[in-house]
């Protein structure tokens, strides 16, 4: 192994007198990097084991443990340390002169910083206040840490946090438990599935053409094929594939890529759960909903009543309040506003409450921007916003009593859309003319505008049974469990390179 000191007299003085440290272990014929070390059982394990040692016991049990060193005391005769593992449980080591000898015990405080990983040889014992340690024989290093920990006097900033996640792990208790988190929340939703007869599949993520959603794709290009491909912005038309093939109860957990904007509940990729149920309509697949989200929270916290990172507390029990799209609207501008009143109308309203508009926006579009500039951000209890303008939604059916109005909602929590959910269209006649419609904004130069995907009607051509659907983001669910935002809710999210 060689060094490079043009790096090095770069470097800070903690990293530098740490890789000075990682030469001088080398030169002294000591791996800083073993590919094994002794480990005979976790520290979980022993946490468990010896659950109630009475004070200053010794039990004779000889065990070896591995953790990061996040606390080091060196005196003279004897050294204390605090082992953590993955999990966050802790255990006390202690080094004292006449076990582990003269010249192990300088190595230990010479060699030894805050953020090792070390192996531990020992007799498990508690210490006279009762602390069950482990008394080290002999100890190793398992890995060297070239970069000191930060100071638990300054805490990382948000920005650093993401960007360092597995900092942020290693020295935050909130960031395991969100890690911990999200994985007994996935097995909640498919517990809630399977508990319904639904079928888990996959489905691609590369698409010849991007559809299920109005959404502005990624682009992308396969060598093999020689021919331009869409990271996918929902599974929605090949999960309706699938409900026309018989698989009449269907759901994905799936990755999805937005080329939109990101803040604090939207990011460029991000995970989905959508489902489809044949016979179903936007009423079963409300409740389905409920269920979902309620048994979520009741995995993670024993009851509906989530608790967040604030300490507020969030009541997602019951049955949810359901208010109408337009009945909001009209309340929100003082008077009567259907689905049925002309876009003109809607611009001078969007005027007068000072809501600029874009001349591309179609009359749902407008229509569903003034519905947000009065609820931006105001429903906070969970709430399904109902009956949606059928010009901005090209896959859904009618409603079966309002005119210009599809049988869609939307599930707000906290102030931001958490699903979506709709009685499905089925007619593939319509379907066609809804998607051309779609192509001519598209040609217009709306990006977020479907395109005709002749595969999907002719699949509808073989009688696609009445059905509901619907998607959650997975992230911005747990983001209604805990209330943090969707960078922290998510392990790794996408953010820009460090600048020089």
């Amino acid at each position: 192994m060689t060094e490079n000191p043009i790096i090095e007299d770069d470097l800070p003085e903690q990293l530098r007198i740490r890789r000075e440290k990682r030469a001088g272990l080398i030169q002294r014929g000591i791996e800083p990097y073993p590919v094994s070390v002794p480990r005979t059982k976790s520290l979980s394990e022993i946490r468990a084991k010896y659950v109630g040692l009475e004070v200053d016991v010794a039990t004779g049990d000889i065990e070896s443990v591995t953790g990061r060193i996040i606390f080091k005391r060196d005196t003279g005769k004897l050294c204390f340390a605090t082992l953590r593992e993955g999990d966050g449980t802790e255990l006390q080591a202690m080094f004292s002169l006449d076990k582990v000898g003269e010249d192990s015990l300088d190595a230990w405080k010479s060699d030894i910083d805050l953020g090792d990983i070390v192996s531990v040889t020992g007799e498990i014992i508690t210490s006279k206040r009762g602390e069950l340690s482990i008394l080290a024989n002999s100890w190793q290093l398992a890995s060297k840490s070239l970069r000191p920990l930060p100071n638990d006097h300054k805490p990382m900033s948000e920005e650093t946090r993401v960007r360092m996640r597995y900092v942020d792990l290693i020295v935050r208790p909130e960031a395991r438990a969100n890690a911990r988190m999200r994985p007994a929340v996935m097995h909640s939703l498919r517990e809630t599935f399977h508990d319904r007869n639904y079928l888990e599949v996959e489905t691609p993520m590369l698409q010849v053409q991007h559809g299920g959603a109005a959404a502005r794709p990624f682009k992308t290009f396969s060598n093999a094929y020689d021919m331009d491909l869409f990271l996918r912005i929902a599974p929605e038309l090949f999960l309706k594939r699938c409900v026309v093939g018989g698989i009449e109860r269907v759901f994905e957990i799936n990755r999805n890529f937005r080329n939109e904007g990101a803040d604090s509940s939207h990011s460029p990729e991000f995970a989905m759960i959508e489902g489809y149920e044949a016979y179903g309509d936007w009423r079963t697949i409300a409740d389905l909903t409920r269920a979902l989200v309620q048994n979520a929270s009741t995995a993670i916290y024993g009851s509906h009543v989530a608790r967040h990172h604030d300490g507020r507390e969030s009541n997602l029990g019951g049955t949810w309040k359901e208010i109408s799209l337009y009945d909001a609207i009209s309340e929100g501008v003082g008077e009567s506003v259907t689905a049925l009143t002309p876009i003109a109308e809607l611009k001078k309203l969007a005027e007068k409450i000072g809501l600029k508009v874009d001349p591309n926006w179609i009359t749902g579009k407008l229509a569903e921007e003034i519905f947000e500039h009065f609820t931006s951000g105001q429903l906070i209890e969970p709430t399904f916003v109902m009956g949606f303008p059928i010009d901005n939604a090209p896959l859904v059916r009618a409603h079966r009593d309002i005119p210009g109005v599809v049988e869609k909602w939307d599930l707000y929590v906290d102030g931001f859309e958490l699903a979506t959910g709709y009685s499905e269209l089925i007619d593939p006649v319509i379907q066609r003319e809804r998607l051309v419609e779609q192509a001519t904004l598209g040609a217009k130069g709306d990006f977020e505008a479907m395109s005709v995907d002749e595969d999907f009607l002719r699949a509808m051509e073989f009688a696609m049974p009445p059905m509901g659907g619907f998607g959650m983001g997975v992230d911005r669910l747990l983001m209604a469990l805990t209330g943090l935002g969707i960078r922290e809710t998510i392990l790794f999210p996408l953010v820009k390179p460090e600048s020089d």
